[in-house]
């Protein structure tokens, strides 16, 4: 079994940074695991890297669909591990890079997804209660249904809300029962899952650094020009951090200091939340004290550690 290596932590940890390190240094091709930076014209806002900070480096999963388009695990799982095929059959290292903890699971995971066949027709049927009431509404339902899952995921991750909704609706259970049980499935791959941590003061100063320089860099014009091309503010994309909140700005909602602030509160609560979750489903992770170290150590440490002689 050929190895892979999963570079994964929560926001603003410098995953992307050290994913490209690690691939100068092991012969390495990156595939993103983030669920927004698969959408094109969603750059700023989804600290996707770009052509320069990619650095020379193949990367997979960035500007894949465009925003008005569904996307699912189920595609995602699919796309990766073909990525992982393409990148092996080349005889270089595929690096799994990113901090949507689910589709990571999804492409490491024998997770069987036939059973979201439900998913299109009830999907459509939460996004439309989600344009008439507000995604804020949808989570609500989450939290009144099943907790566990409500307390897992981001109010402003809809497009997960509107997952776990469908499978209780289908099937009777709780989706925090079925993800429960597939963290329970072996990993298919021979996998070094390298988890970044860095102290919260630190992280959270990062966030709030990186937020203010999306607006320095145009956020609000990529909103807006995103907006210009007809794409609905209730779109499942459009819901995420970043671009819901320009989005209220832009309605009069609140003001541009206010719509910074609530930016930079919601990340550091989605990163609460992505540290949670990757202690909790991936007991076997390496956790590397990244706080204060260049990329490039980090890096090194990987592959003085684990990489194969």
């Amino acid at each position: 079994m050929e190895k892979i290596y999963v570079i994964a932590g929560p926001t603003a940890s410098g995953k992307t940074a050290v994913a490209i390190a690690l691939a100068k240094l092991i012969d390495g091709e990156i595939i993103s695991a983030d669920s927004m930076q698969i959408y094109k014209g969603m750059d700023i806002g989804t600290a996707k890297p770009s052509k320069a900070e990619q650095n020379g480096i193949m990367h997979y999963m960035i500007d894949i669909v465009t925003p008005d388009v569904p996307y699912s695990a189920a595609l995602y799982q699919q796309q990766a591990r073909a990525a992982i095929e393409e990148i092996q059959a080349r005889r270089r290292i595929p690096i799994l890079c990113g901090g949507t903890g689910f589709y990571i699971n999804a492409v490491l995971r024998d997770i069987n997804f036939a059973q979201d066949s439900y998913a299109d027709s009830l999907g459509e049927y939460f996004i439309n209660i989600a344009g008439v009431e507000g995604p804020a509404h949808l989570y609500k339902l989450l939290q009144e249904t099943d907790p566990a899952s409500a307390e897992a995921i981001h109010p402003n991750n809809t497009k997960r809300v509107i997952r776990a909704l469908s499978y209780n609706h289908e099937t009777g259970k709780l989706f925090s029962e079925y993800n429960a049980e597939q963290k329970k499935q072996p990993y298919i791959y021979d996998t070094v899952f390298c988890c970044l941590n860095i102290e919260r003061p630190l992280l959270y100063q990062r966030i709030n650094d990186r937020v203010l320089s999306m607006f320095d860099a145009g956020l609000e014009e990529e909103v807006s020009g995103l907006l210009a091309e007809g794409y609905n503010p209730n779109l499942v994309s459009m819901q995420g951090i970043g671009y819901k909140e320009t989005i209220q700005y832009f309605l009069g909602n609140c003001t541009r200091s206010e719509a910074i602030n609530t930016i930079q509160q919601n990340t550091r609560h989605y990163a609460k939340r992505q540290m949670t979750w990757f202690r909790n489903q991936n007991p076997c992770a390496i956790h590397i004290q990244a706080s204060n170290k260049p990329p490039e150590e980090i890096a090194r440490e990987i592959v003085d550690l684990y990489m194969p002689a």
